[in-house]
């Protein structure tokens, strides 16, 4: 009888998981910032003040009534008949098409709503989008401050080098010295970014500075990022000057637009951008792959409330008559009021109340009157300190009579 053969043994294996756990090993990694000038915007650390001291908040650029019922019914109707999964990559052709139509309308360029108009998440991404599509690592971009906070983070993330170009400021109020942006211009200039309304001057750009800017891009390389996010903001008669109305600039030009501006739709995040097809062949090359598409159901609604075109055609006087009523509302104070041609803000120079610097007035009056301000030196590269800040005033007329009443006070 033969006897039977041991088992086998399996060899140690060394295994942590049987290590006692140190905690010196759970450690995360440093990670090298990309953007080390960035911190909070001063937009949330204004909005959180005013939520702190109960203030009006005048600061951050939203509305504080409601969107239109049958638009919120259409979304609500878009949802209930299924469209709620990925709509197309570019955007839903109803919606293209429609927003061709409206740029055709109103500027008279015909865009091809297949080849050149993509619908995007908000105008943010869609300026981000431009910018990284665009902007190779050592490429100059021109930007005009004070200036969007999103512009110069993206151009950084793009590799791009910030050329900041200063807008004049006088008796007028603000307005653009094209010298300036003419002897920034270099051989590795490879866009100029434009923003109008301006965000946060309220000013606009009209056929002369169009002019002007076509007479520096004509016969360069140069493409132009246009910020029109205010576009049916513009007051006393004026027409919107987009890029789109003058063949030099819209054949080089990322035209850009927000439906959560014109809709009181902040927080659904739909814009687009508009441009000439090579230019918008690259675009969707980085769209598709940091966003991909754009929330179904409210493209379908906006499609189908853009039908009517009297919501915006009747935005620039709803807003002129509440920029008026502010403006009357502060011309017996000592705030002195700058031009506001255009956008929901009006910037003020408060040098008759205090010899503050910009960050801090804006904190007094918000902890102090009860009012949340932003100040405009947060809209430039190195702070610039001029003695103003910037109120929003898309709100409520009650809410506007309220700040007006605690501003009255100083």
């Amino acid at each position: 009888m033969s006897t039977p053969s041991p088992p086998a043994v399996a060899p140690a294996v060394h295994s942590h998981a049987a290590d006692a756990f140190d905690p010196a090993d759970a450690v995360t990694p440093p990670l090298a910032t990309r953007l080390p000038a960035v911190g909070t915007t001063i937009f949330t650390r204004m909005s959180a003040l005013a939520a702190q001291h109960d203030a009006v908040n005048l600061g951050q650029g939203f509305p504080d009534f409601a969107c239109d019922p049958r638009l919120v019914d259409l979304v609500a109707g878009a949802m209930r008949a299924g469209h709620n999964q990925y709509p197309p990559m570019t955007g839903t052709p109803a919606l293209r098409q429609a927003i061709a139509a409206k740029i055709g309308a109103l500027y008279g360029h015909v865009y091809d709503a297949d080849a050149e108009i993509t619908v995007t998440a908000g105008a943010t991404q869609a300026l981000t989008t431009a910018i990284l599509c665009a902007v190779h690592p050592g490429d100059e971009v021109i930007v005009i401050e004070p200036a969007y906070d999103s512009y110069m983070p993206a151009i950084e993330l793009a590799g791009g080098v910030v050329v900041p170009v200063q807008m004049a400021l006088d008796e007028r109020g603000y307005h653009v010295p094209w010298e300036r942006i003419q002897a920034a211009v270099s051989t590795r200039t490879r866009l100029i970014v434009v923003n109008t309304p301006h965000n946060p001057t309220g000013t606009v750009l009209r056929d002369a500075d169009l002019e002007a800017l076509a007479g520096i891009v004509r016969g360069t390389d140069i493409l132009v990022l246009a910020d029109e996010v205010y576009e049916h903001m513009v007051y006393d008669g004026e027409r919107h000057a987009s890029m789109s109305r003058h063949p030099v600039l819209a054949a080089r030009s990322f035209v850009v637009s927000s439906f959560g501006k014109t809709f009181h739709t902040t927080g659904w995040k739909i814009g687009y951008v508009a441009a000439p097809a090579p230019l918008m062949a690259e675009f969707r090359k980085v769209h598709q792959y940091n966003v991909f598409s754009v929330n179904a159901p409210m493209q379908h609604g906006i499609a189908g409330y853009l039908a009517d075109p009297a919501p915006y055609r009747e935005l620039p006087a709803f807003y002129q008559n509440k920029r008026d009523l502010f403006r009357a509302g502060l011309a017996g104070s000592r705030f002195e009021l700058l031009p506001a041609d255009g956008t929901y803000f009006q910037c003020v120079r408060y040098g008759a109340i205090s010899a503050m610097p910009e960050a801090a007035f804006a904190e007094w009056l918000t902890a102090e009157v009860g009012v949340a301000a932003i100040p405009v030196s947060a809209f430039y590269r190195q702070a610039r300190e001029s003695g103003i800040v910037r109120f929003c005033f898309a709100k409520r007329d009650e809410t506007l009579a309220l700040a007006l009443q605690r501003l009255a006070r100083i």
